[in-house]
Order: structure tokens, then C-alpha cells, then sequence
């Protein structure tokens, strides 16, 4: 009976010392106990946000004269021009600016765009800019040369980072601008975009100046 007693003590003070172990943590407080703070998408890119029109900026080569040297083949100028999502694969994307006139705001969808006759170039491809309030693409996030997929601990917030720079886009540059009385006027733009094809560009803009 003694020894019932005792192994019966000893199996529970197993089980409590086990259960003195663990510790449940709410969903959000991990960095006071990791020392690591949670990822807030938006704040990190508001940090970026400055930075990174600066560096869309910088690369921006003038759209009429990269249409006249693509001749047709967007994708053959990656080495000069572009820069691939993923290192040296992936999607290209390309930093450009330009003036031209604006024929047709389309906010029919929530993916919303307009048409500019481009200054300064006839060929055959639509240039098209995204005016919100649903943003297509990443190439804002991919153009940058200040951050990449390292960067961020998962796809998600990979995602998360491109999401809010279009939101930081719609906020600071698309909706100051009043994209519903744009048709017949002037603009000059900065902005980026991914090949899809040959015949259209779908550019995002982070600098959208009414002339």
C-alpha cells in the first residue's frame, strides 16, 4: 500500500511539473516573450514610403524612348532596364515616366484605369494607369532595389507590403489628384509596371502631376 502511495506522488509530481511548463500566449503578444515585435504591414511600409518614390524616381527611364528601343519586345530590355520579382527569375518589372493626355477614365470596376496618349511616341501600345480603388500587380514592391523577399519573414508579409504601398499610392498620389476630372488634361507620371504581353502597359504611379 506504501508503495501505491508513493508512486501515485511521484506520477504526480511529474504531471505538475510538466504542466508548470507551459505557458499560453494570446494571439499578438509573442514579442514579450520572443523580444521580436510583430510584423505591422502598414507601418512598415509608411517607413518605406518615402524612400521608395525617391528610388522609383532615380531609375525611371523615359517611357517613349524605352518603347522605341523595345520595339515591341518589352521583356528584352530586363538587363538594362527591368528587374526580375525573384533574383534573376520571375516577372520583369520596370521603372518609367512620361507625359501625355488623359482619354479615358474607366471607374466602372473597382479596378479602375485610365488611358494617356503618351508625348513624344505613335506605337501601337496602350498605356494604361491604375487609379484604384483595387491595384493589380506588385511591381511598385518589385521595381525597389531597398527591399526584397529576404527581408520579410514569409510570403505573407511579402504580400502584406505591396498591399499597403498601393494603399499609401492611393492615398498620397491617386485620390489628391481626382482622377474623375483628369479626361482632356495633361499629366506627367512616374510609376512602374509589369510585362503582361506586348500590347499594353498597366502602370502604377507614385508621382501623378496635373499640367
Amino acid at each position: 500500500m506504501k508503495r501505491k502511495i508513493i508512486a501515485l506522488m511521484l506520477a504526480c509530481a511529474v504531471v505538475l511539473g510538466c504542466t508548470g511548463c507551459v505557458k499560453v500566449i494570446k494571439i499578438g503578444e509573442e514579442g514579450k516573450y520572443t523580444g521580436k515585435a510583430a510584423f505591422n504591414a502598414a507601418d512598415a511600409a509608411a517607413g518605406l514610403w518615402e524612400e521608395a518614390v525617391v528610388n522609383i524616381q532615380e531609375k525611371a527611364v523615359e517611357l517613349p524612348d524605352f518603347l522605341e528601343e523595345a520595339n515591341g519586345d518589352l521583356a528584352s530590355l530586363v538587363d538594362k532596364y527591368g528587374k526580375y520579382s525573384m533574383g534573376t527569375s520571375g516577372s520583369i518589372s520596370y521603372a518609367v515616366k512620361g507625359t501625355g493626355v488623359v482619354e479615358e477614365v474607366n471607374q466602372e470596376k473597382k479596378a479602375g484605369y485610365m488611358t494617356v496618349k503618351l508625348d513624344g511616341y505613335d506605337g501601337p501600345e496602350v498605356i494604361k494607369i491604375q487609379i484604384g480603388s483595387v491595384y493589380k500587380g506588385s511591381s511598385t514592391r518589385d521595381t525597389l532595389d531597398i527591399v526584397n523577399f529576404g527581408n520579410y519573414t514569409n510570403q505573407q508579409e511579402w504580400a502584406a507590403i505591396s498591399q499597403e504601398l498601393h494603399t499609401a499610392i492611393d492615398t498620397n498620389i491617386i485620390q489628391p489628384a481626382n482622377p474623375a476630372s483628369l479626361s482632356g488634361k495633361t499629366i506627367e507620371f512616374v510609376g512602374t509596371f509589369t510585362v503582361d504581353g506586348n500590347d499594353e502597359l498597366l502602370i502604377t504611379t507614385v508621382v501623378l502631376d496635373v499640367k
